[in-house]
């Protein structure tokens, strides 16, 4: 769940540029990654941990995790309370 404010800064997708059979990066690289997350990089800061249950975060510059921000009913990047769930029985299976 993210909120209408943050929806803005998911600009970056997580696919591979355009592909170029002659390119001279083809051959200098080698093979492009496949089957795995392209922003994914174990050495850098933008994937962190969850503040509620403390695993890694699959969203760029994210607070929560999706199943914390689901049973919460708030926003996985700042936070803000999107639906008011104290009534509700929330489940993430």
């Amino acid at each position: 769940m993210v909120c209408e404010k943050c929806e803005k800064k998911l600009v970056k997708i997580a696919t591979p540029d355009p592909w170029k059979a002659g390119s001279r990066a083809a051959a200098v690289k080698g093979p492009r990654r496949l089957n795995e997350n392209k922003l994914y990089n174990p050495y850098s800061k933008a994937f962190r941990k969850c503040r509620i249950c403390g695993q890694s975060v699959h969203q760029p510059e994210a607070h929560y995790c999706q199943s914390c921000a689901f049973k919460k009913g708030i926003c996985a990047m700042c936070g803000v309370r999107l639906v008011n769930t104290t009534n509700y029985n929330q489940c993430a299976v």
